[in-house]
């Protein structure tokens, strides 16, 4: 005895009966060799077309408060400093923490005068 055949499923494709060789792509009229980059699309690298003033971030304060969760902040300096708080009254502590550091940071206060 043998089972019978389920029925097909709806959307599906019927299965094939044996085994396939995936096919290539036939090649472009004129093209010995397959494109790998689409036409005017740059291969190369270029710089950084835009002309910096010589400033970049060295403090991140990042501040996630979700509706109906616990509020968290933390604050990251390139000095070092990596503080994180979790609740309202912690946050909001730290927020200022973060501005006052902003002024104390020894990477942003002015060096001159001071002998090396």
């Amino acid at each position: 005895m043998s089972t019978p055949p389920r029925p097909r499923l709806e959307g599906h494709p019927t299965p094939l009966t044996g085994p396939r060789i995936a096919e290539l792509a036939p090649a472009g009229p004129g093209s010995g060799a397959p494109k790998v980059a689409a036409e005017g699309v740059p291969t190369a690298v270029r710089s950084d077309q835009h002309t910096g003033d010589g400033r970049y971030p060295i403090a991140w304060l990042t501040i996630t408060a979700p509706r109906g969760a616990v509020p968290t902040a933390t604050s990251v300096c390139e000095c070092g400093r990596n503080r994180f708080a979790a609740g309202h009254h912690k946050a909001l502590a730290l927020i200022e923490d973060h501005t006052d550091h902003r002024t104390r940071c020894p990477l942003r206060t002015d060096q001159e005068g001071i002998a090396a």
